[in-house]
């Protein structure tokens, strides 16, 4: 699950067509396969993202500071994070609990550093809302959630960035935001002796959709073009994870890079047939066959 630095920390494995039950005691309702990836990249002598890929919870954290303090923040928020695994009820406070526990963790695992320690968090937890599975997202810092569906790409996060907020004022158009010198400049983190302040999104869970959670180290090398043709070319969720990360290597790599592709199967009896047909498998007419209906962000 890892290239380019043993020392990396992941929690969870690779998955195709795993079956989960999103309400508790409940069946098997969801299947979903996922595939995530990380690389020092072409610059970096360390890699310091992490990632977790343990149902209900899948997130990158991109550690920041001198020397391995990164990489001892970004571990230290997957671990708490590996807490909440087979939890199909976590709520905002619980996950803030976690990311709170972190933060006094980072501290006494880097102790005193000159630059201090931090480090992003962005991920999505399969939830449940008026008995409907959900992803509840949540970003913390400049890593990023998309959303490929129906052959368009959403950015579900918002950058907490320098960057981010001169574009939201309009005091930058796009095109300098591209090159402007503060690009790696974060408003918020966990760790660097602030509480956590994450923010929340709640996405439908629907068959046909597929995530992406990755870190920066994606983003500064391909664009939202890039990155939805990359998504709307491979079939599988390993095959989307490989190439995008390959893709940002071949583009110059500059930052470690981490990606999770999760591919969303089947909710209950509703399937997503395109990706039953990619996979080789042969469907049956029937006449109960259900609608997919388009997800819908909603600000938490």
């Amino acid at each position: 699950m890892s290239a380019g630095d043993e020392l990396v920390t992941t929690h969870g494995e690779n998955a195709v067509r795993r079956r989960l039950a999103y309400r508790p005691g409940g069946e098997a309702d969801i299947e979903l396969s996922w595939h995530a990836i990380t690389h020092v990249g072409n610059r970096r002598e360390t890699n310091q993202d992490s990632f977790i890929t343990v149902p209900p919870v899948f997130a990158v954290a991109d550690g920041m500071g001198g020397h391995s303090a990164g990489e001892v923040a970004s571990a230290a928020v997957v671990r708490r994070l590996n807490e909440l695994a087979g939890d199909l009820s976590v709520t905002e406070d619980d996950l803030l609990e976690i990311l709170t526990q972190a933060v006094d963790d980072i501290e006494l695992d880097t102790g005193d550093t000159e630059l201090g320690a931090g480090t992003t968090v962005t991920g999505v937890i399969v939830s449940e809302q008026a008995d409907t599975p959900v992803w509840k997202v949540f970003n913390i810092g400049d890593s990023r959630v998309y959303q490929y569906f129906k052959g368009a790409l959403s950015q579900i996060t918002v950058d907490h960035s320098v960057v981010q907020h001169l574009l939201d004022t309009g005091a930058i158009t796009e095109e300098e935001a591209e090159v402007h010198p503060h690009a790696n400049v974060i408003t918020r983190a966990v760790g660097l002796g602030e509480a956590p302040l994450p923010d929340y999104t709640t996405l439908a869970l629907i068959p046909g959709q597929r995530i992406l959670i990755c870190s920066d180290g994606l983003t500064k090398e391909l664009t939202e073009v890039g990155i939805q043709y990359f998504l709307s070319t491979q079939h599988s969720a390993g095959d989307a994870a490989t190439t995008l990360v390959e893709q940002a290597l071949n583009n110059a790599g500059r930052d470690n890079v981490t990606v999770v592709v999760i591919d969303v199967h089947a909710v209950g009896d509703v399937i997503d047939t395109g990706s039953l047909a990619s996979s080789g498998i042969e469907l049956e007419p029937s006449g109960d066959a259900h609608p997919t209906e388009e997800p819908r962000a909603e600000e938490a």
